[in-house]
């Protein structure tokens, strides 16, 4: 309830202003310029918008990847244009049927949303698992995983279990995080 309550009283100029700073925190990294393709989402209302970075990855020629539920599972597919994009389930935008499915792979990045995150990479969604499930901890050949929100939305802890993938780096307006392993 906090959280959904820090999210909400972000106003749209100040969502703006973050979006555009996400998009120079990630576009300045170069694991992030060198991928591939860069699956990501189209924000609901209370998220990070996503758009400035589609049309970003769209200016340097990356292919972009968004996600449609299918089942109750999520699959990608790429996307040429915004405009393409079509209300889905829970009325969020996403690829039109037409599209065939494309599984994000190592060399890729995937900008996931979040709830909230934490300094270890984990990650609390709405509860429907589409992510944990598309993203297993179980398979190892997963693209990088960068969680983006707000900076209010960073917090000391998440609880996560064995079944949660945790990011790779977390994005904020405030920078980019990539988040140290253990070796």
């Amino acid at each position: 309830c906090a959280m959904a309550e820090r999210r909400a009283a972000v106003t749209p100029a100040a969502a703006e202003a973050a979006a555009r700073a996400v998009v120079d925190h990630l576009l300045a990294d170069p694991r992030v310029r060198a991928a591939t393709r860069v699956a990501l989402y189209a924000a609901l209302p209370d998220e990070l918008p996503t758009r400035p970075l589609f049309e970003a990855l769209a200016a340097l020629g990356r292919p972009r990847l968004l996600p449609r539920i299918l089942g109750g599972e999520m699959a990608f597919a790429a996307v040429e244009s915004w405009e393409d994009l079509r209300p889905g389930v829970f009325g969020v935008l996403e690829p039109p049927e037409d599209r065939p499915p494309v599984e994000p792979a190592p060399g890729d990045v995937a900008i996931v949303p979040g709830v909230a995150f934490d300094a270890c990479g984990q990650r609390l969604g709405r509860g429907k698992g589409y992510y944990d499930r598309a993203f297993s901890a179980a398979r190892s050949d997963l693209p990088l995983l960068i969680g983006a929100g707000y900076e209010a939305q960073i917090v000391p802890a998440v609880p996560h279990d064995s079944r949660d993938r945790s990011m790779d780096a977390i994005v904020t307006e405030r920078g980019l995080r990539w988040i140290p392993r253990e070796t």
